[in-house]
């Protein structure tokens, strides 16, 4: 188990609910990022007393520090301080962000031989060869957050070995919209959109999880994270939320996954791994459970899973592309200037006209990364 952590995105659902593992297990939270929302920042700094603040927002942090002023915590600002956030105070950096945002933070917490805690899936989805490339060549420890990757970390570290795996079975539970047609879900509202039936999350992540692009990038990002190629990877609906994922074998065996829909679960096995600690979170009651049913995603329902899958097989800069112009896309629906289906469309447009092949390099990315985002907000369909 880490004995101190640095939370990218504090006050992001994820981020909040690390802290609260934290204070369960007694961790020290050394250093701490947001945003915009000083409040929150202000009343979690005053509580886990950490070192260091970074807020992003160069306006909200001079806020911050006015605010901070009677306490010797330090507040810093900006791509660098968020950077120094993820490196200079503690053990482990739980990467929360939201977005590519969290990239180079991560780059640079692998180079400084930190624990990362992932739950950052862009990173990965944006540039996984370069940054797994990276942990490798460092010796850098990288334990998903994810539900779904840690249960498939989980599964493949009881068995001990990764070379006998056949493919891995990636669960969803297919979100708020389970079942609809695309011609039922046009006038879909923001509320409508992040009112997830299991989980708890922040409002991007619920569209995301609305649209089915979360699974979508949650396939690209375990292609990278174990090392498979997409074909070895099975998305599967499972509207319980009870088996996180499973791991098939060579032999016919599968192990699974499975615990609550609770995010502390993957946070805290983030943080104690190796071991295993009793945070309060209680197993499933499996005599109440009734019956936990399995089906393939229809992709002519789902078309952004379609799309990302697609961007997994295609390599280069589409998936990067496809992120990026997604983040976008989601922004402007939850402010009602976009419609729920012209997520898909805008995004595939995008994918289309920008997308490069071969191996990118950072700077390629970041390019990739600001075009796609420049193409969604000059190009999106005005919604009436």
């Amino acid at each position: 188990m880490v004995n101190s952590i640095s939370v990218l995105g504090s006050t992001g659902s994820v981020g909040t609910q690390a802290l609260a593992v934290a204070e369960t297990l007694g961790i020290r939270v050394k250093a701490i990022s947001g945003n915009r929302n000083i409040t929150l920042l202000e009343q979690q700094a005053r509580k886990f007393k950490p070192e260091f603040v970074c807020v992003t927002d160069e306006s909200s942090a001079r806020q911050l520090r006015l605010a901070l002023a009677d306490t010797d915590i330090k507040v810093g600002s900006g791509m660098d301080a968020l950077t120094d956030c993820a490196v200079s105070y503690a053990e482990c950096v739980v990467t929360a962000v939201s977005g590519s945002v969290g990239l180079l933070p991560t780059l640079a917490a692998i180079d400084a031989g930190r624990r990362i805690a992932l739950a950052n899936k862009e990173t990965l989805v944006c540039g996984g060869e370069l940054v797994m490339a990276r942990a490798h060549e460092k010796g850098a420890e990288i334990l998903p957050v994810d539900s779904e990757h840690s249960a498939i970390f989980q599964c493949l570290e009881a068995q001990g070995s990764s070379r006998s795996l056949r493919r891995l079975l990636l669960t969803g539970s297919g979100g708020p919209f389970r079942g609809k047609a695309r011609s039922e879900l046009e006038d879909v509202t923001p509320e409508q959109a992040v009112a997830h039936p299991n989980w708890s999350m922040g409002a991007k992540i619920s569209v995301d999880s609305a649209t089915m692009m979360n699974k979508g990038l949650e396939f690209i990002e375990a292609m990278h994270l174990f090392g498979v190629s997409p074909d070895e990877i099975k998305v599967l609906i499972h509207p319980q939320s009870i088996v996180h994922s499973m791991v098939e074998f060579i032999d016919g065996s599968v192990i699974a996954q499975l615990g609550v829909a609770d995010m502390r679960l993957p946070i805290q096995h983030a943080l104690c791994y190796p071991e295993r600690r009793d945070g309060g979170i209680p197993a499933p009651d499996f005599a109440g459970l009734g019956e936990l049913s399995f089906s393939e995603p229809d992709f002519d329902k789902v078309p952004c899973l379609a799309l990302a899958m697609d961007c997994a097989r295609r390599g280069g800069t589409a998936a990067a592309v496809m992120s990026a112009a997604n983040e976008a896309a989601v922004a402007l629906f939850l402010a009602k200037k976009l419609s729920f289906n012209g997520i898909y469309d805008i995004v595939a447009q995008a994918v289309e006209a920008l997308s490069s092949d071969g191996t990118p390099s950072l700077s390629e990315l970041q390019n990739a990364d600001k075009s796609a985002r420049s193409f969604v907000n000059e190009r999106y369909p005005r919604k009436i």
